[in-house]
C-alpha cells in the first residue's frame, strides 16, 4: 500500500494543480491551455491527477487523461449511485466559485470504480469550471 499511496495525489496537490491550471489559462488563453491541458506530454499531470476543464453546458473541453471525452457532454451522466456529479461540480463552481465534488468513477490506473472527489473553481471570465480529481480508494 505505500507504493500505491505514493501514487497518488493528495487534496493539495490537486488545488495547486488547479491553481497552476487558472494562471496558464489567464497566460496563454483558454484555446492553448485546453489543448496542452490534453496533451499526453505529462506536463500537467502529477501522480494520477489530471486537469479537466467543463463549460457550464457540460461540454468537456480539456481532459488530461481522455481526449475521447473531449467534445461530448456529460451534464446528464451519472456515477454509480446515480449522482449526477458534472451537473453538481457546475452548480458549485456558478454558486461558489470552488470546492470539492464527491463521486464514484473508474479510476484510469486500477481500472475499478473508486470513491473520487474533484476540486473545482470556475474560470474567470469564461462560463466553465477547471478541475482535478483524487481517488479514496
Amino acid at each position: 500500500g505505500v507504493a500505491l499511496a505514493q501514487d497518488r495525489g493528495t487534496g493539495d496537490e490537486a488545488k495547486s494543480l488547479v491553481a497552476k491550471g487558472l494562471a496558464h489559462v489567464k497566460a496563454v488563453g483558454t484555446a492553448k491551455a485546453f489543448e496542452e491541458f490534453s496533451a499526453k506530454d505529462g506536463k500537467w499531470t502529477n501522480k494520477d491527477l489530471y486537469i479537466v476543464v467543463i463549460g457550464f453546458n457540460g461540454e468537456v473541453l480539456a481532459h488530461g487523461t481522455n481526449k475521447a471525452l473531449i467534445g461530448k457532454t456529460m451534464m446528464e451522466v451519472k456515477d454509480a449511485n446515480g449522482k449526477a456529479f458534472t451537473r453538481d461540480m457546475i452548480e458549485l463552481a456558478k454558486s461558489k466559485g470552488s470546492g470539492w465534488t464527491d463521486y464514484m468513477f473508474t479510476n484510469p490506473a486500477t481500472k475499478k470504480v473508486e470513491p473520487k472527489s474533484t476540486y473545482s473553481e470556475r474560470i474567470p471570465g469564461f462560463d466553465g469550471l477547471l478541475g482535478v480529481g483524487i481517488y479514496k480508494g
